[in-house]
């Protein structure tokens, strides 16, 4: 069943008056935004031994990542290292479930890494995530996909949309160096699913998608190789059906983000622009578009020389590839890496990145709305960083998607922690700049959680 957008529109609405009406909240004075007490979504142990391919003995949660549905709620998955599956759960607007967790990889013979969430319709949502399976060559990996027709309450069996033996999920910098979790997914407004992927080797691939999920297209390369492999890939589809695709470059300590446009559905792209900055390295690629249509990236910077990193934000004229000059997010001398992007239903820019230490240690995260012009002020989410003192996930890479923004000026960031030897953690914490607008000053009671059980 399709709803008319006005309806949608009216639900979307109220979905802020039910968060503004359910849970206190906290303004964030840096920033104007107010966050509402965090959710906890799954706890686990705290033990990672040592890597002995499927048959390691982890027993932790990790890989959380998180979307609006057109329905108003939110769609949650996540990894339990200890069964080798993704989990996924909706909740309400006010944090409660909707329904019980849900498995979709159902194998737990291999892990399961790294999900991503993309939703097509009040009922239609669809996760790709990547399978640890070996097939024969040097490093194991399969991108998986599952989609439920009638809201999360039954997944479909997997598809095995690469079964290939190059690593499927792996995104190279050098030879001893990678991050799982190169992958992307993203639905079109003719309802297309498209997904794009590398592996070790250094190939990018893309499929898509006509007939809701049910079939995709054979991989179809579209860059990378052994000596210039891509990772990081990311996309993004306007109103008009033009597919976006970015992606970062390793093996050279001095490369560029590429992004490239297809009006044909992902058949051909035109030649990529470059866009990074000299004597630095670019990565971790972000695309997501407005409401006048408009192309926005952030990435992150890595100099050569000993300076912190830095998240960088560009913007491209609607249906173009024609970018304005950079803008740095990130303040002098607080590092930051590996940024999330979204825009929420007012067409307005939100960006995340993982806040580190000196050591690279990320250890919570960085919020900052990015306005049409004027000052950029990033400030820290509040319990963002775990108070147990573990690292942020995800613990095999960081190249996840861990931010959603949805109807006025709401969006919802989603962490995950490993302390060893005390346990592990994904967690949501839902933020709004429209009650930090009209409140006008700090509302008390913000300090507490909510348990999804």
């Amino acid at each position: 069943m399709r709803f008319p957008a006005r309806f949608l529109a009216r639900v979307l609405v109220g979905l802020s008056l039910l968060l503004t009406a359910c849970w206190p909240v906290r303004s964030a004075p840096g920033n104007g935004m107010a966050w509402l007490p965090v959710v906890d979504i799954a706890g686990g142990g705290g033990h990672k031994g040592p890597w002995q391919q499927n048959e390691s003995a982890y027993d932790y949660v990790d890989d959380g990542t998180v979307a609006f549905t057109p329905g108003g709620l939110l769609a949650v998955a996540w990894v339990d290292q200890r069964a080798k599956d993704v989990r996924f759960r909706l909740l309400g607007p006010d944090g409660s479930p909707q329904g019980p967790v849900r498995d979709v990889s159902r194998s737990p013979a291999t892990f399961s890494w790294h999900p991503r969430l993309a939703t097509s319709g009040p009922d239609r949502l669809y996760v790709l995530w990547q399978e640890i399976i070996f097939s024969g060559g040097s490093h194991g990996g399969d991108i998986l996909f599952a989609r439920s027709l009638d809201g999360g309450k039954r997944f479909s069996r997997p598809l095995n949309l690469s079964a290939s033996i190059g690593g499927d999920g792996k995104g190279r910098l050098d030879r001893d160096t990678w991050s799982n979790g190169s992958l992307d997914l993203v639905t079109s407004p003719n309802g297309d699913i498209y997904a794009a992927w590398t592996e070790y080797d250094g190939a990018l691939w893309l499929v898509r998608s006509r007939d809701d999920g049910q079939s995709f297209s054979r991989p179809r390369q579209v860059a990378g190789d052994t000596q210039r492999p891509a990772r990081g890939p990311a996309l993004a589809v306007d109103r008009q059906g033009r597919l976006y695709l970015a992606w970062a470059v390793g093996e050279e300590s001095d490369a560029d983000i590429h992004v490239a446009v297809s009006g044909d559905g992902g058949a051909s792209f035109g030649d990529p622009v470059r866009i990074g900055s000299p004597g630095a390295r670019a990565d971790a690629p972000r695309l997501a578009l407005d409401g006048a249509g408009r192309l926005h990236l952030v990435f992150a910077d890595y100099p050569q020389s000993r300076g912190a990193p830095a998240i960088r934000h560009v913007r491209a004229d609607s249906g173009t590839l024609r970018f304005g000059p950079p803008r740095t997010l990130s303040e002098a001398g607080q590092p930051g890496s590996y940024p999330h992007l979204a825009t929420d239903g007012q067409g307005k820019v939100h960006v995340a990145w993982e806040a580190v230490d000196a050591g690279d240690r990320p250890h919570g995260l960085v919020h900052a709305p990015v306005p049409e012009n004027g000052e950029i002020r990033p400030a820290p989410v509040p319990h963002s960083a775990d108070p147990a003192g573990g690292r942020n996930g995800s613990q095999q890479g960081l190249l996840g998607k861990k931010l959603a923004a949805g109807p006025d000026g709401l969006i919802v960031l989603v962490n995950s922690s490993l302390a060893p030897g005390k346990g592990s953690r994904v967690w949501l914490m839902p933020g709004t700049a429209r009650v930090a607008r009209e409140a006008g000053q700090a509302v008390s009671g913000g300090e507490g959680t909510r348990q999804a059980r």
